[in-house]
C-alpha cells in the first residue's frame, strides 16, 4: 500500500512534465471510489465559543473519538473516546451518525444504528453519555429497534423526547423511565413527523418542540384520512409481488389534515389550537416556540402557497394573534431565518417583497418592518445573527450568479453591505459560524477545487489553520489533465442566461463536434454554478469521449437573480423554460463554428428528465437525440404541494397543466429518445414512465427504455446500479449520437 501511494504521488508529481495524464474511466468514477472527497465534521460549537467539536478516527480501536480544539491555539482534547462509546457487554464503540451536546456541554447524544425514511437517515437508535460520570445508557430500550427519531435534551438536558412508530416519548437521562406522552399515532394518524409530501415539499421532518422552560411540548399531528394511495410494486424480492402502500397528494387531491397541539411533558391531555382555515387546504409549514416565553410562533401557507399567515400563539389560553401576512403574485418559499433580537421584542424575517430576497427586523406585533439588508442582490442563506456584535452575516453573490461569498450588513440596517470573504476565494464558499460570530469554518470550493475546509476569524477572515485540503482529490483531478469547464454568456434577446461549457480534451477548433446538453431548468435547482460538483465528472467523462458538454440555466431557475426572474415561470413549468433552452441551443449554434447543429442531444434528471422531453418534443429541429431519466410525464402525476406550488391550482390553470406535460406532445417526437425510470420512485412515480410509454406507442414512436427494479429516485441502490445506469447511458449517446470531431 505504502508502495501504490509513492508511486501515484510520483504520477501526479510529473503530470505536466512530458508524462501521458491518466484515462478516466467509469468504473473509476461509479465503482471504485476513486474520486471520493473527504468532508471535515460533523462539527458543533461549543457553548462558551471558544472552540469546536468534531470527529475523529480513534487511535486504539475502530472507532471514533469527538475531540475538541481550542480555536485560538489549537489545542486538541479529547472529550469523548471511543473505548467511552462501548455499551455494556459490546467490544465495539458506537457508530456515530450524528451527535449533539445538552445545552451546558454535560452531556451527549449519539444518533446510530440509522435506517433510511424517504431521503435522508431520519432512524435509529439514540444513546445519551454522561461525560462527568461516564454512564452511557440507550434510550427507549423497551421499544422496537432502530424506531427512535428526532431525539433532543430537554432545556435543562434532564430529559430527552423522541418520536417512535408516530408517538412522541419523554425519557428521563438519569433513570431511563419513559413516559409516553401521544398514544393515537399509528395508521392515519402522524404525532411529531411528517408524511411524505411535508418532508419533501417543505422541509419539515422534525415534528416537534420542547417549551423554553421544559414543561410542554409542541408537536404536529397529520390526519393522512382520504389522502390517495399511491402503490409501488416489489417484484424482486419474493416470489409473489408485494405492494407498498404511501399517502401520495397528486395535484388536486385531498392533503392530510394538519393541526398544532400542546401536550405537558410529564403526559396529559394536548390542547389543539383552532387555527382558521380548512386544515386540508392549508399548510402548517413552520411552528417554534418564542425564546422565553410559552407562547409560539405558527406558520401557515395556503393551498396555492402565495400568501403566508404568521400567528403568535398562547399555549395556556390557546390564543393566538395574526402578526404578519405575506403575500405574492405568484409564490412564497419558505425560510428558517428567524431569529429574536431586544429581549424577543423583535424577529427576523426574510421577504422578497422589495424584489430581491432580504432579511428584515420584524417587531413582535409585525407593526415595524425595517429593512436589514438592502441592494439589487440576494440574500442567499443566512449564516449567524450577532446581536451583540451588531451584524448578521449571510450568503450572497451580486456580481456572479454562479459564485457565494460571505457579507455582512448591520442589523440596525445602516450602512452598506460588507463583503467578507477575500477576493483570492473566488468561486463559492460557506461557512459554520460561532455564535459569537468571532470563528467560522469555511468550505471553499469552485469547479476545479474540490472542498477545502478551513478555520477563519472573523471579520477580517484571517485563515488559522486548514482542517482538510482534499489534496489527494485535487492530485488525480489534475492528473487527468481535462479542459476546464468554461462559464460563459447566452444572450437569446429576452435575458442573457449562464451557462458553461466543457470541450474535449485535444480540442481542434476546427472541427466540428457534437453538442451534449446537460439541463434540470426548473425552480428547485441550477446547474450552472461554480462549485466544485463532484468534479463534474460525468461531463468531464463524456467530453472526453468527443462531445462538446453544456448546460445553460433558463430564466425560473434557483439562482440569485431577484424575484422577477425566479416568478417567470409562474404557471408554465416546461413551456417557458424549454423556450429558454431551445433559443440558447441556436444561439450557441450560431457563435460556435465548430457546434455540429446536424447532432444536438439533450439529457435531464428528474425536472430535468421532463424539461428533456419538453424540448424534443416542442422542438424537434433542434435536437436529434434525448434521454430522460426519472422524469414527470404529465404533471397532474406528481405531488400537489410542488406543483400547485409553481403551477398555481389545476382549477385555474388547467391549461397551463397540459402544456406543460410532455406528454400531451409525444406524438410531435422525429429523434432518438431513451427514457430510463426506477420502478421504486417514491418520488417521480414509474407511473410517468409507463403512461408516456403509451402515448409513444398509441403514436407509433419508436424508442429505447430501460427499468431499474426497486430503485427509487437516484437510482443508486443494489449492486452496480450506478456503473451499469452510466454504461447505459454512454452505449445510448455513442449509438444515437456519434462522437467526436469532423
Amino acid at each position: 500500500m505504502v508502495w501504490i501511494n509513492l508511486f501515484a504521488m510520483l504520477l501526479f508529481a510529473n503530470v505536466g512534465h512530458g508524462q501521458e495524464a491518466k484515462t478516466l474511466t467509469l468504473a473509476d468514477i461509479y465503482k471504485n471510489g476513486e474520486f471520493g472527497q473527504k468532508g471535515f465534521g460533523p462539527v458543533r460549537w461549543m457553548k462558551d465559543n471558544k472552540g469546536y467539536s468534531t470527529l475523529e478516527e480513534s487511535t486504539n480501536l475502530a472507532g471514533k473519538d469527538i475531540v475538541k480544539y481550542d480555536a485560538k491555539t489549537g489545542k486538541r482534547t479529547i472529550i469523548v473516546s471511543a473505548v467511552d462509546l462501548i455499551p455494556k457487554g459490546s467490544e465495539k464503540p458506537l457508530v456515530i451518525k450524528d451527535y449533539k451536546w445538552s445545552n451546558d456541554n454535560t452531556k451527549l447524544l449519539v444518533f446510530t444504528n440509522t435506517r433510511k425514511v424517504w431521503r435522508y437517515h431520519t432512524r435509529g437508535d439514540y444513546w445519551v453519555l454522561n461525560l462527568a460520570t461516564k454512564k452511557l445508557s440507550q434510550l427507549g430500550k423497551s421499544l422496537p429497534e432502530a424506531t427512535l427519531m428526532f431525539a433532543k435534551f430537554s432545556p435543562d438536558g434532564s430529559r430527552v423526547g423522541y418520536v417512535s412508530d408516530l408517538n412522541i416519548y419523554v425519557e428521563e437521562v438519569s433513570s431511563n423511565s419513559v413516559t409516553q406522552i401521544t398514544k393515537d399515532g399509528g395508521g392515519n394518524i402522524i404525532n411529531g413527523t411528517f408524511d411524505w409530501v411535508y418532508e419533501e415539499e417543505l422541509s419539515c421532518r422534525d415534528g416537534f418542540r420542547w417549551s423554553p422552560d421544559g414543561e410542554n411540548i409542541a408537536y404536529w399531528q397529520s390526519n393522512t384520512e382520504g389522502v390517495g394511495t399511491f402503490y409501488m410494486i416489489n417484484n424482486v424480492d419474493s416470489i409473489y409481488s408485494k405492494p407498498i402502500p404511501m399517502p401520495y397528494p397528486k395535484v388536486g387531491t385531498q392533503l392530510s389534515a394538519v393541526k398544532v397541539g400542546v401536550v405537558p411533558a410529564k403526559g396529559g391531555e394536548t390542547k389543539w389550537f383552532d387555527i382558521p382555515g380548512d386544515p386540508r387546504n392549508n399548510y402548517l409549514a413552520r411552528m417554534d416556540f418564542i425564546p422565553n416565553s410559552n407562547e409560539l410562533m405558527i406558520q401557515q401557507l395556503n393551498r396555492p402557497q402565495n400568501t403566508n399567515k404568521v400567528y403568535v400563539a398562547e399555549i395556556e389560553t390557546l390564543k393566538f394573534k395574526n402578526i404578519l401576512t405575506e403575500k405574492d403574485e405568484a409564490f412564497l418559499d419558505m425560510h428558517d431565518d428567524i431569529r429574536w433580537l431586544n429581549n424577543e421584542k423583535y424577529f427576523t424575517w426574510s421577504s422578497e417583497r422589495d424584489g430581491w430576497l432580504h432579511l428584515y427586523k420584524v417587531s413582535r406585533d409585525g407593526t415595524d418592518i425595517q429593512p436589514i439588508t438592502k441592494g439589487n442582490f440576494d440574500v442567499v442563506s443566512i449564516n449567524c445573527i450577532d446581536p451583540k456584535g451588531g451584524y448578521v452575516y449571510y450568503t450572497a453573490s451580486p456580481d456572479d450568479y454562479t459564485q457565494r461569498y460571505l457579507y455582512r450588513s448591520r442589523i440596525d440596517g445602516k450602512g452598506t453591505a460588507q463583503r467578507v470573504t477575500p477576493a483570492s476565494n473566488s468561486g463559492q464558499n460557506a461557512y459554520q459560524i460561532s455564535e459569537n460570530a468571532k470563528w467560522g469554518i469555511q468550505v471553499f470550493e469552485n469547479a476545479t477545487t474540490p472542498p477545502v475546509y478551513s478555520l477563519v476569524s472573523l471579520p477580517a477572515h484571517k485563515q488559522i489553520r486548514v482542517l482538510e485540503d482534499n489534496k489527494e482529490l485535487k492530485q488525480k483531478f489534475d492528473a487527468l489533465q481535462l479542459q476546464p469547464k468554461e462559464f460563459v454568456k447566452v444572450d437569446i434577446g429576452d435575458a442573457v442566461l449562464d451557462a458553461f461549457m466543457i470541450k474535449p480534451i485535444g480540442f481542434d477548433p476546427s472541427k466540428k463536434y457534437p453538442l451534449l446538453f446537460y439541463v434540470y431548468g426548473e425552480p428547485a435547482g441550477s446547474t450552472v454554478q461554480d462549485n466544485w460538483g463532484g468534479g463534474s465528472l460525468w461531463d468531464q467523462y463524456m467530453a472526453q469521449q468527443g462531445y462538446i458538454v453544456m448546460s445553460v440555466d433558463n430564466r425560473g431557475t434557483k439562482t440569485p437573480r431577484g424575484k422577477k426572474w425566479r416568478n417567470a415561470i409562474y404557471g408554465q413549468i416546461g413551456i417557458l423554460a424549454s423556450e429558454d433552452q431551445n433559443k440558447a441551443a441556436n444561439k450557441i449554434m450560431d457563435s460556435y463554428d465548430f457546434i455540429d447543429a446536424s447532432r444536438i442531444g439533450i439529457w435531464g434528471w428528474s425536472g430535468g428528465g421532463q424539461m428533456t422531453l419538453n424540448c424534443m418534443f416542442r422542438y424537434p429541429e433542434t435536437y436529434k437525440s434525448g434521454l430522460a431519466v426519472s422524469f414527470v410525464s404529465d404533471q397532474r402525476l406528481y405531488d400537489a404541494t410542488y406543483q400547485e406550488r409553481y403551477m398555481g391550482l389545476l382549477t385555474d390553470n388547467a391549461k397551463g397543466y397540459h402544456d406543460g406535460s410532455p406528454i400531451n406532445f409525444a406524438q410531435n417526437l422525429e429523434g432518438n429518445l431513451m427514457i430510463i425510470h426506477g420502478t421504486a420512485d417514491d418520488n417521480v412515480h414509474y407511473q410517468s414512465f409507463e403512461m408516456l410509454i403509451n402515448k409513444l406507442i398509441e403514436n407509433n414512436k419508436i424508442f429505447d427504455m430501460m427499468s431499474y427494479p426497486m430503485r427509487s429516485h437516484r437510482i443508486n441502490e443494489r449492486e452496480n446500479t450506478s456503473y451499469h445506469l452510466r454504461e447505459t447511458m454512454e452505449k445510448y449517446w455513442k449509438d444515437n449520437l456519434p462522437a467526436g470531431g469532423k
